[in-house]
């Protein structure tokens, strides 16, 4: 006989715990061992996690993950995807450039204020010497070259070849969105170190995070998980565990901060939420809003073609990546998926609307039953509902507040066993 519960139970007794500010966990640097926190630790909805999900299918999403505290609590893949698949970065990769900038300018094999011609020779670029020397290695990093990011064809923004790199106006005078004028970094960090950007990259970063990858033609490709790895090791300000990466704090505050007073959501190659306004690529306009106004106010961004992100948000101990192809019109770095998808992140905590689905036979607490193994919490709220699909034997105190509602499904059965509630 079916017994379906429609009353007010009984209210356990344990409330939800808070998440307590702990130190960062980092996965092992060898091995796929990371371990996982389940997003009812943050009183997540299960139905909204999966509307999230069924958003990153309609964008064409392959790859998200996302860390708190460094632990994996979503990670989702999509569209012929597997953890194991290779993707590209995009300009999301400039932001590990800026990185590898850094430790080599602490290990004093680079000086930011130095002429890039320094390090190049040279002839590096068409323009004239002069105005060649003006260009310093910071001047690549914060996208203020001078060079002409538009050049005629058959040159474009990525050509890096010297007659594409041309003189537009002085170094520091104009910000200007500038990927084969970026390149040239690639081109100093080999000088300096006599290895390709590859070795180069995997000896500074990658063996010592546990990160896979390469470039090729100066793009980086990794799986999804040394892509987060990247971006913990930022949230981390360029520590890994007890190895300190980035051990140049001025460099890593100046990385993420605003490096220039053309585009104030710009610092060393990362994108910055927050500011009062920012530039995008391809235009010389001023638009007065932040970057992401649905993202986090302190938030760095690592921004690609095609939607490759690197979202690092210390204030919420939070690291979310994304791959995959387009999800609207191609876009060289911010995109109107960045707020889309940052509503729907800001969406998951539990509230009206929310609901709770078990499925299988077992009892009630059994956690791994329930959807995304979010059990609902034990006095549901008003306008949050619980789904039955199954049979369900109750086995613990569990409250229905007034306008919360439980669901049987079709051919489903609660049953309610005899327990003794704990003493008082």
């Amino acid at each position: 006989m079916k017994k379906v519960l429609i009353t007010l139970i009984f209210l356990l007794t344990i409330p939800y715990r808070q998440l307590e500010a702990q130190q960062l966990y980092f996965p092992p640097a060898t091995g796929a061992a990371w371990d996982t926190l389940s997003p009812a630790r943050l009183g997540w909805c299960p139905s909204r996690i999966d509307s999230l999900y069924d958003y990153l299918q309609k964008t064409k999403t392959r790859a998200f993950i996302l860390l708190y505290q460094g632990k994996i609590v979503l990670e989702k893949y999509l569209n012929g995807h597997t953890s194991d698949s290779l993707w590209y970065w995009a300009s999301a990769g400039k932001t590990l450039t800026a990185f590898l900038t850094g430790m080599a300018q602490q290990n004093g094999n680079v000086q930011l204020s130095e002429k890039v011609s320094a390090y190049l020779g040279n002839g590096w670029t068409s323009a004239p010497l002069a105005k060649e020397n003006l260009i310093t290695v910071r001047h690549l990093l914060t996208m203020t070259s001078g060079l002409n990011d538009n050049p005629q064809l058959p040159c474009d923004d990525l050509s890096k070849f010297k007659a594409c790199l041309q003189y537009l106006t002085d170094a520091g005078t104009r910000w200007g969105y500038h990927t084969g004028a970026y390149y040239k970094l690639h081109d100093v960090l080999q000088a300096i170190s006599g290895q390709g950007i590859t070795p180069y990259t995997r000896a500074q970063v990658g063996n010592r995070i546990g990160m896979g990858g390469f470039w090729v033609n100066g793009v980086y490709i990794s799986d999804a998980r040394s892509m987060a790895r990247f971006g913990l090791l930022n949230l981390a300000r360029g520590r890994w565990g007890t190895d300190t990466l980035l051990k140049d704090t001025t460099f890593f505050r100046q990385m993420t901060t605003t490096s220039q007073s053309l585009n104030q959501s710009y610092g060393y190659l990362w994108w910055l939420n927050g500011q009062a306004s920012y530039m995008v690529p391809g235009v010389q306009f001023v638009f007065r809003q932040p970057l992401v106004p649905n993202g986090p106010a302190d938030m760095l961004a690592a921004l690609g073609l095609n939607d490759q992100k690197i979202y690092v948000v210390p204030s919420r101990e939070m690291v979310v990546i994304r791959m995959g192809n387009s999800a609207y019109d191609q876009s060289a770095a911010l995109s109107k998926y960045d707020d889309t998808l940052w509503q729907k992140i800001n969406a998951l905590p539990a509230g009206p609307g929310c609901t709770y689905t078990f499925t299988g036979s077992d009892v009630f607490s059994n956690g791994l039953l329930w959807r995304h193994t979010v059990p609902p919490p034990p006095a549901l709220p008003a306008g949050q509902q619980v789904i039955i699909e199954g049979n369900c034997i109750l086995n613990q105190r569990f409250e229905l507040l007034p306008q919360s509602i439980l669901r049987l499904s079709e051919g489903s059965n609660l049953t309610v066993s005899s327990f003794q509630p704990p003493s008082p």
